[in-house]
């Protein structure tokens, strides 16, 4: 990549999204934050932790890696070997955003990455398995950030210690909280957050045993001059 590619902000970079969702009395939570009034992409709106695929994401060992109809389905509709680097991001993101794990205790084989220190060091391992692939969005042109995005569902039962506890958190987000799902669209939200979580609400209607693989999974394509509307087997 060259440095004029690299300093392009506005460049299609690759991206996961993390619902992590729970079971409460209510009905099903969903963990959302507000961006910054100052962020460049979506200032001041509720969104689900995520960011954009690091160079490293490629190469994380996984203690459980995704599912496998999930990692052939992301496969179908990606480069070879993305699948992998995507799920890294988004258990990466998750971490970085709140400060929770999805993990296992152990130690990591070989050197750890810059941006994965503070996860080794907690004496974790990531792990993907809990990950469902549920949703993809690509940004339209003319935004300051764009990204092919992959949205990943989540249950919070997967993750290791306090699902309250955002204290590791970074300052990337505020307000980090549990939101019911039915009362989560009375947010300041994007629009493409509103799409989501009305597929995941669908999705979640009868929540009570695992996480279920979608039949198929939405996608919003705005890479070209039109946008188009179609769904990934």
């Amino acid at each position: 990549m060259t440095d004029a590619a690299a300093a392009d902000k506005t460049r299609l970079r690759d991206a996961a999204t993390v619902l992590l969702v729970r079971r409460a009395p209510g009905g099903p939570q969903v963990l959302m934050g507000m961006r910054g009034a100052g962020a460049a992409f979506m200032p001041s709106k509720y969104v689900f932790p995520g960011g954009a695929v690091d160079a490293d994401d490629a190469n994380v060992p996984f203690a459980a890696p995704l599912g496998a109809a999930c990692a052939a389905r992301l496969a179908r509709h990606a480069p070879e070997g993305l699948a992998g680097a995507l799920a890294a991001a988004a258990v990466r993101e998750l971490w970085e955003e709140t400060g929770l794990i999805l993990g296992t205790p152990g130690q990591w084989p070989g050197s750890v990455p810059p941006d994965w220190q503070g996860f080794a060091a907690a004496g974790m391992v990531p792990a993907a398995s809990a990950l469902t692939f549920v949703f993809r969005a690509i940004t339209p042109p003319g935004r300051p950030r764009r990204f092919d995005a992959r949205f990943f569902l989540a249950d919070a039962a997967a993750v290791q210690g306090d699902p309250e506890d955002f204290s590791r958190a970074c300052d990337e987000l505020s307000h980090l909280h549990w939101v019911a799902l039915a009362a989560a669209r009375q947010l300041n939200l994007p629009f493409i957050t509103e799409v989501v979580l009305a597929e995941v609400a669908a999705l979640l209607d009868r929540f009570e045993g695992a996480i279920p693989q979608p039949e198929s999974v939405p996608f919003f394509d705005n890479a070209g001059a039109y946008s188009t509307f179609r769904r990934l087997q």
